[in-house]
């Protein structure tokens, strides 16, 4: 999956789009208002393409699939913006104090993960030795 950067005139033509709320070189935040407006159209039976085109959109600037990203969250998770709150990591990014309780669980999280990696890493060796005895047995039989 690439990411499309957008060029400083891009940038300017998407800023100046009354349909857009936040604009990065690689993100775009749409307004409500746009959203609403997408699916009253696409209910109408016109194509997500059409619908950001008429819009006032470059969709060769947008690319096929974050106008196909849109119409799959829009269709399917709704209007509201559901990365609020959610993301980067929990607890890791956070500036705010810990109480005992949460420290505990971050901590015990962190120790099964470490577990699980363990017991990857001592399968992955285990696999490697025993392929190389296979290897060096079957070496031996042909000779």
């Amino acid at each position: 999956m690439s990411i499309i950067i957008f060029t400083d005139e891009q940038l300017k033509q998407l800023q100046d789009n009354p349909y857009v709320k936040n604009v990065s070189s690689k993100a775009i935040t749409y307004t409500r208002e746009f959203k609403e407006l997408f699916l009253r159209e696409y209910d109408d039976g016109k194509k997500p393409t059409e619908i950001f085109r008429n819009a006032g959109f470059d969709t060769k600037a947008l690319g096929s699939s974050r106008i196909f990203s849109f119409y799959h969250r829009i269709t399917n998770k709704g209007i509201e913006d559901n990365r609020k709150g959610h993301s980067g990591r929990p607890f890791t990014n956070s500036k705010k104090e810990l109480t005992l309780e949460e420290e505990l669980k971050l901590v015990k999280h962190k120790n099964a993960l470490l577990e699980q990696e363990n017991e990857f890493l001592k399968k992955m060796i285990f696999l490697g030795r025993e392929n190389f005895w296979l290897k060096s047995l079957q070496e031996k039989d042909t000779k």
